[in-house]
């Protein structure tokens, strides 16, 4: 993958493909991009914005580029509660109980 076509690309204001965008976050996860350039893609997406089958396909592949946790054999309801770092969470206490 060429990197310097990806950011060439996404800054001229072009639509990346499902495959560009799995390669990119192949290349973050595995070393092979260096951080410059991933820095460089992510600058040009700020400016240009992706559309809405660019941001699925990042998400996903982000989401198919690691371990997935199993629910399997669970019952009941489950859910998930992300804190946002911030001192000022007064949602946990309410949330989580």
């Amino acid at each position: 993958m060429d990197m310097v076509h990806l950011i060439q690309k996404k800054r001229d204001g072009g639509t990346l493909t499902t495959q560009e965008l799995q390669a990119f976050v192949r290349g973050v996860t595995d070393g092979s991009i260096p951080d410059y350039q991933t820095a460089a893609l992510l600058m040009a997406v700020w400016f240009r914005g992706m559309n809405s089958r660019e941001t699925a396909d990042l998400t996903l592949a982000m989401a198919d580029s690691g371990a997935r946790l199993s629910h399997e054999g669970l019952t009941g309801p489950l859910c998930d509660k992300h804190s946002t770092g911030g001192v000022g969470d007064k949602t946990t206490l309410i949330v989580l109980p």
